[in-house]
Parts: structure tokens; sequence; C-alpha cells
């Protein structure tokens, strides 16, 4: 997928976890992302990730290595 998307999709899911209660949304998107994304998705984003992620917000960026 093209990296626009996958930050797009990403940061999404962060949005909405950020409006529900607790401190522990990172674990909420990897949780997510584990169980909703395929394999090569999931890796793609752990690649953008390791390279910097530019664009990616900061709960994604905590989410990835639990992912």
């Amino acid at each position: 997928m093209s990296p626009d998307k996958m930050i797009r999709m990403a940061n999404q899911i962060a949005t909405f976890f950020k409006t529900q209660p607790g401190d522990d949304a990172p674990a909420k998107v990897a949780a997510h992302i584990s169980d909703f994304w395929e394999p090569r998705m999931r890796a793609q984003l752990r690649d953008y990730a390791a390279a910097g992620g530019t664009g990616l917000d900061d709960i994604v960026i905590k989410a990835v290595p639990l992912v």
C-alpha cells in the first residue's frame, strides 16, 4: 500500500483511541493493528517507523514495538 495511505490509516486508529478512556492508547492501537492488518501491512508499518516514521502520530510510534 502507499505510505500515505498507511500513515492515514494508522493515524485514524490512533485518533480514535485517543478519545477512549485510559492511558493505554498505544497498546490498543497495537492490538487493533495486530488483529486487523495483514502481515505485509504490519511489516511495512514497522519498517516505516524504523526509518523515522515521518507523519505518524506519536501513539502509533509507541504502538509499533507492540505489534
